[in-house]
């Protein structure tokens, strides 16, 4: 079990490692070939932070152990809006600002009930990944498009900042070279951490789908947690709560969308009528938390973090 634990942890370690070198690649090749910062800033380094449930979830379809697949995002969805948000809640009050509540909101809510109805017939396969991949790109589009026009004098030198705090002055071959070694390490990371997940479920007795429902996905979520806290003690309420509902959209069209391109994905029983529904319902409760005087407060914070521990609590009572 040691050996286990071992692996999964230097593949996390290796995860976040190879994510930033991946995001730094992609965000200097990118300026390299002259996109304004506000359109980086939304797409690259905005699905940036997702990079480690990515790797981790195509790799787990390409070794066909979709339970880690699908509750790897299932997990992280849920860790997102109860753990993280209520943790950030708990720090400081976040106010409630931008587009978060007029757009991103709604089509999260969207796509989580999509899900569920694309995988009540127990799969999810190509065309529904091609349906979910397609709608993804049509909203960062979309999204591009409506920010670019709302992008204000202030906000365009944070978003310049933001990508030269990642790459000043790009370079071909060290752009190469994070992207090349990016990709490595983010390979070797998700291979030890699946690796690492199979054998702590054979030797602990824990079923593929709860590892990655808490482990995985708590593990993969780390840049989110940390860029959110981060964006939260700056006060930036607007890209911490953009962050959470923009990190939960990726993971479900451009992570389950990607992942089931490669092979179809089997969904368990009890991530269908269990795990999924705590997915819906911390998504739903995000709604009166949000529209409540437009801001999330701390004893809000502490419900959305009770619930991370009462679901984790139900899933691991009823795995033993």
């Amino acid at each position: 079990m040691i050996e286990a634990i071992g692996s999964i942890a230097l593949g996390l370690v290796l995860l976040a490692g190879g994510g930033e070198a991946l995001l730094r690649g992609a965000v200097a090749l990118a300026s390299l070939l002259r996109l304004p910062p506000a359109i980086i800033g939304l797409t690259v380094v905005a699905a940036g932070t997702s990079f480690p449930e990515l790797s981790v979830s195509v790799l787990a379809s390409l070794k066909d152990q979709p339970d880690i697949a699908v509750g790897n995002v299932v997990g992280s969805n849920i860790f997102t809006v109860t753990f993280v948000l209520g943790l950030c809640a708990l720090v400081r009050p976040l106010a409630i600002t931008g587009n978060s509540i007029r757009l991103e909101y709604p089509v999260l809510a969207i796509v989580t009930l999509m899900t569920l109805a694309v995988a009540q017939d127990g799969t999810i396969n190509a065309l529904d990944g091609l349906l979910f991949v397609s709608i993804y790109v049509l909203f960062t589009a979309y999204m591009v498009t409506l920010v670019r026009g709302q992008v204000g004098a202030e906000e365009a030198s944070e978003l310049v900042a933001g990508v030269e705090s990642l790459v000043a002055r790009p370079l071909w071959l060290p752009t190469l070279a994070w992207l090349v070694g990016g990709i490595v390490v983010l390979g070797l990371g998700a291979t030890l951490t699946v690796s690492g997940a199979i054998g702590l479920a054979e030797r602990a007795g824990l079923s593929e789908r709860v590892i990655g429902l808490t482990i995985v996905a708590a593990g993969t979520s780390l840049p989110e947690v940390v860029a959110t806290l981060v964006s939260t003690v700056r006060g930036r309420d607007d890209v911490a709560i953009g962050n959470v509902i923009g990190s939960n959209i990726f993971n479900i069209l451009g992570i389950l969308g990607l992942s089931s391109l490669f092979s179809p994905l089997p969904v368990h029983a009890s991530i269908i009528g269990i795990d999924n529904l705590w997915m819906m319902g911390t998504t739903l409760l995000l709604f009166p938390l949000m529209f409540t005087r437009l801001r999330i407060d701390r004893w809000e914070g502490a419900v959305l973090f009770a619930g991370y521990i009462a679901y984790t609590t139900s899933l691991l009572t009823r795995a033993s």
